[in-house]
């Protein structure tokens, strides 16, 4: 099993939920957060805006969904032809073991 962790672009949100739920991957956690990238933040004129709005999807899936995950995250998670800074990243983790709480059983 692994852990997907999406940092994107808040308005990219419901095409790549989107997309994800239509290629099955209906489980997903979704969480509104702040930060920053290289870039240290962006500047506008006398304004300097550390804390840019983004948000966090995290999926736990199978290992053998890991490429078609991250392909659809690139895809829609992209802004205009060629991206932008500041699209966001994916982080893939392996994942020990996970249960169902409702349920008491083991695995995803």
């Amino acid at each position: 099993m692994l852990f997907v962790r999406a940092i994107i672009r808040p308005e990219k949100k419901d095409e790549v939920l989107g997309k994800l739920s239509a290629e099955g991957f209906h489980a997903a956690t979704i969480v509104d957060v702040v930060g920053r990238g290289k870039q240290k933040g962006i500047k506008m004129g006398d304004v300097y805006y550390d804390e840019i709005p983004k948000t966090l999807i995290l999926v736990a899936i199978e290992d053998a969904d890991k490429d078609k995950i991250v392909d659809i995250i690139l895809k829609c998670g992209k802004t205009g032809e060629k991206g932008n800074f500041g699209d966001g990243k994916i982080f893939i983790s392996p994942v020990e073991e996970a249960y169902t709480i409702s349920k008491g059983i083991k695995g995803l």
